[in-house]
């Protein structure tokens, strides 16, 4: 059988998963956080038909005779660029400027998000769309995480209140941290969120709901507070928007679109000819 048709077959495979890639990119164009991916080929084992000689004293070296067998996937890469900011005015709703994932409890794991669209449920607690429940730090008395990531509360601070004092307004600062304003006129820090951050983001597996899961090529992750190391600073009041350029993705359809056609016309041709080649016999 030719060769040059299950190189045309690859061709329409990549060039389709390329189409199912750019789609995704732009079906979520406005999905807050999330960051779009782009495809990456390589080609696949070439047939070694006459392998290299080297040259001697009466003749010279020749090269290797190859021919390629086609194309294949090598990797989906992630882009975890900026998205644009979106302001909500929302008090719940934050943003990362620069590096760094917040820190979500699904379950008895732990997944990642730079989706900030939040929101406190009925007792307190700061959750996700999903109602996954955001994570943070208790705050010593100095005003320092410590421990370990907790659920973020608006009751974690009670026990310490005096009688009668409760709270009446908060505000997520720049460093993370959760202020609330209570009814004696004071301003107590209560909590702050965690920021995870990750030597190879573009390892993180997608899970869905703009989460990601930590890999094995992803590296340990590594929490910490905003501002923190490389971590980024937080933005109350606004949402990082998608980073998809749809500039690009519909440039990306158009190529995709051409090497599926040309892959397809590979294939023609390579039938045409083996119809020929049966018909010498009639």
């Amino acid at each position: 059988m030719l060769r040059s048709l299950f190189a045309g077959i690859s061709g329409l495979r990549v060039n389709q998963t390329m189409l199912d890639v750019t789609g995704n990119n732009i079906a979520n164009a406005n999905t807050t956080g999330f960051k779009s991916s782009t495809t990456v080929f390589s080609d696949t084992l070439s047939q070694m038909l006459t392998a290299a000689s080297g040259g001697n004293t009466e003749r010279g070296g020749t090269n290797p005779i190859q021919i390629g067998l086609g194309v294949q996937l090598a990797a989906t890469m992630a882009n975890f660029g900026q998205g644009s900011a979106q302001l909500t005015g929302r008090p719940t709703d934050v943003m990362l400027q620069g590096d760094g994932f917040f820190v979500l409890r699904d379950g008895a794991e732990n997944v990642y998000t730079r989706a900030g669209a939040f929101t406190f449920d009925q007792t307190g607690v700061l959750v996700a769309p999903s109602g996954i429940r955001v994570q943070g730090y208790a705050l010593d008395a100095a005003g320092l995480p410590t421990g370990g990531p907790v659920d973020v509360d608006l009751n974690m601070i009670n026990a310490t209140l005096p009688a009668g004092v409760n709270l009446t307004s908060y505000s997520i600062g720049a460093d993370g941290k959760v202020r609330g304003v209570f009814s004696d006129g004071v301003q107590r820090d209560i909590c702050q969120l965690a920021v995870a951050d990750f030597t190879n983001p573009m390892g993180l597996e997608k899970i869905g709901d703009t989460a990601f899961r930590e890999s094995a090529n992803s590296g340990a992750v590594q929490l910490g507070v905003a501002g923190q190391g490389q971590r980024g600073q937080i933005m109350a009041g606004a949402l990082e928007m998608s980073n998809v350029d749809l500039s690009a993705e519909f440039t990306n359809l158009i190529l995709a679109q051409r090497g599926f056609q040309a892959s397809s016309r590979v294939i023609t041709t390579s039938d045409q000819v083996l119809e020929e080649l049966v018909n010498i016999k009639r």
